[in-house]
């Protein structure tokens, strides 16, 4: 299944501690021919959001420093409407409503599956982008 933007050209930013999620999450969306930047830490995120084009951010719930969530807090005062799923091996209700309340688009629980990411990505362009 390929992306079904081909009028846009996103880039997706994904933000993990884990390395091997953090590339494993590289694989599938360049697959599909997104461009991605990864980060190890909310900071590197956060220099990626200022410096770079970022379309969607996939971000880790635990990292060092800041969560996913200050993370994303943080990355809104740059690019105040950037779209954002949040991944996470803690999935718990009290979790699911702290990014709700931080309008992330959806919560995904950890080990990752590539099929439930790569939908859920892009319905979350779909929606902030929308479809031509």
């Amino acid at each position: 299944m390929k992306a079904t933007f081909p009028e846009r050209d996103y880039s997706i930013l994904i933000a993990d501690d884990d390395t091997n999620c953090r590339q494993a999450l590289r694989d599938i969306m360049g697959a599909e021919g997104f461009r991605t930047f990864t980060a190890s830490c909310g900071e590197e995120a956060l220099d990626i959001v200022r410096e770079k084009d970022v379309h969607l951010a996939l971000l880790d719930m635990h990292m060092p420093t800041l969560t996913g969530l200050e993370t994303l807090q943080l990355a809104r005062q740059i690019k105040s409407m950037l779209p954002a799923i949040l991944i996470t091996g803690d999935f718990n209700e009290g979790l699911i409503r702290q990014a709700c309340q931080l309008h992330f688009y959806s919560v995904i629980p950890k080990p990752i599956n590539k099929n439930v990411v790569l939908y859920t990505v892009l319905r979350a362009l779909a929606g902030a982008y929308g479809r031509r």
